[in-house]
C-alpha cells in the first residue's frame, strides 16, 4: 500500500464543481475520500466510492469529528444557494481551521480573485495588495487572513487562485450560466466582457490536477503557500468564443453582449445573477495571473488544449453529442507566454 493510499482527505463541498473535481482526482491517486454532507443518502449514488458522512460544515463538532484521522481538508464549501454569505462563510472557515489544528491536516482552499480590487490589476501576483471593492471580496480576504494566522500556529495551508472556471461539473460559472444555454445546441454565445479586454479562464480538471500536485508536494511548501494558475488567457475577449464555435462545428455562431442592464431586475429572484452583478468590475479591464511561483513548485502547469476543454464542457452541459464535431476548425496552440498562436 502506498503512503497516499493510507491518507484520508476530508472534502467539504464534494457535491460542488471544484470540490468534486479535487475529490475525484485525489481518489484516483489512492486517497481515501471522506465527504461531509447534510444528507449523504441522497448524494451517495453519484460518487459511491467516497466515504460519505453525515454532518454540516456550519457545525464545528461535525467538522471536527469528520476530520479525525484526515491529513487533508479541502475547503470547497459555500452556503446553500449562496445565501447569507456575511454570516456563514467565516464561521465555516473557522470550523475548518479548528479541525485542522486538532487533526494536523493541511487545509486546501480554492481561492478567488474577488479579494482583489482594480488597484491590483492588470497583473495579479500572489502578494498583490488585497483591497476588495465588494462585500463578498472582503469576506474572502478575511478568510485568507485567518488562514495565514492559522499557519503561524501550526496549520499548513495551500491556496490556489485561478481564472473563471469552466468544464465538466462547473455548474455555477459564467460559461455554463452566461455564455451558452445548457441542454441546447449552441446557436449563439453571450459574452460578458468587451471586445479587446483580456480575460483569464481555468479548466476545472486542470485546476484539480494542479491542486493535487501541490498536495503531493505539500511537505516541501511554505506553511502558508499561495499559488496562481495561468490557465487559458483570452487576450482580446474573442478567443474563448472562437473555441466554442470550433467545438460546435458551426463557425457562423453569433456572439452577443451580455445584458448587464437586466441584472438589477433579475437579481432579487436568481442568486447567481446577484453574484454576476457584483463582479462586473472583473470584466471591465484586463486581469491576468502569472504562474511563475506555481511552475517553480510543480513544473509545467497542467493545461488541456482549449478546443478539447471546450468540447468536453459543452458535452457535459448537453449542448452537443460526445463525438467530435465533423467540421472542427484548426485549434490554436498556447505559447510559452500563455497566449495562443494560430
Amino acid at each position: 500500500m502506498t503512503e497516499q493510499a493510507k491518507q484520508i482527505a476530508l472534502i467539504l463541498g464534494a457535491t460542488g464543481g471544484i470540490g468534486g473535481a479535487v475529490a475525484g482526482n485525489l481518489k484516483a491517486r489512492g486517497w481515501t475520500i471522506r465527504a461531509l454532507h447534510r444528507d449523504p443518502a441522497r448524494v451517495r449514488a453519484k460518487n459511491p466510492d467516497f466515504d460519505w458522512v453525515s454532518g454540516d460544515a456550519m457545525k464545528a463538532n461535525d467538522v471536527l469529528a469528520a476530520a479525525e484521522g484526515a491529513s487533508l481538508i479541502v475547503h470547497a464549501v459555500n452556503p446553500p444557494g449562496y445565501r447569507n454569505w456575511g454570516t456563514l462563510v467565516l464561521p465555516m472557515i473557522g470550523n475548518t481551521i479548528a479541525a485542522a489544528k486538532a487533526s494536523g491536516a493541511t487545509v486546501l482552499l480554492p481561492g478567488t480573485i474577488y479579494n482583489f480590487g482594480p488597484d491590483a490589476f492588470p497583473l495579479l501576483h500572489e502578494k498583490s495588495p488585497q483591497n476588495p471593492v465588494t462585500a463578498k471580496g472582503k469576506i474572502r480576504a478575511d478568510m485568507e487572513r485567518r488562514l495565514e494566522a492559522a499557519s503561524q500556529e501550526g496549520v499548513r495551508v495551500i491556496i490556489v487562485r485561478a481564472g473563471d472556471f469552466f468544464g465538466p461539473g462547473a455548474a455555477n460559472s459564467w460559461f455554463s450560466q452566461g455564455m451558452v444555454t445548457a441542454g441546447k445546441p449552441v446557436t449563439s454565445i453571450t459574452y460578458p466582457g468587451a471586445r479587446g479586454i483580456g480575460h483569464q479562464w481555468a479548466y476545472l480538471p486542470d485546476v484539480a490536477e494542479t491542486m493535487a500536485r501541490l498536495v503531493d508536494r505539500r511537505a516541501a511548501l511554505p506553511a502558508f503557500a499561495v499559488f496562481h494558475m495561468q490557465g487559458f488567457w483570452d487576450e482580446d475577449g474573442t478567443r474563448l468564443a472562437a473555441a466554442i464555435r470550433r467545438a460546435s462545428g458551426n463557425p457562423g455562431v453569433k456572439v452577443r453582449s451580455f445584458p448587464w442592464w437586466l441584472l438589477p431586475f433579475a437579481a432579487p429572484f436568481v442568486p447567481f445573477f446577484r453574484e454576476l452583478r457584483e463582479m462586473r468590475y472583473l470584466w471591465q479591464e484586463p486581469l491576468r495571473m502569472p504562474n511563475d511561483r506555481l511552475v517553480a513548485a510543480i513544473g509545467a502547469e497542467p493545461w488541456t488544449p482549449i478546443d478539447e476543454a471546450v468540447r468536453a464542457s459543452l458535452v457535459d452541459l448537453g449542448c452537443m453529442a460526445a463525438e467530435p464535431a465533423k467540421r472542427a476548425l484548426p485549434a490554436p496552440r498556447q505559447n510559452d507566454a500563455g497566449g495562443v498562436t494560430a
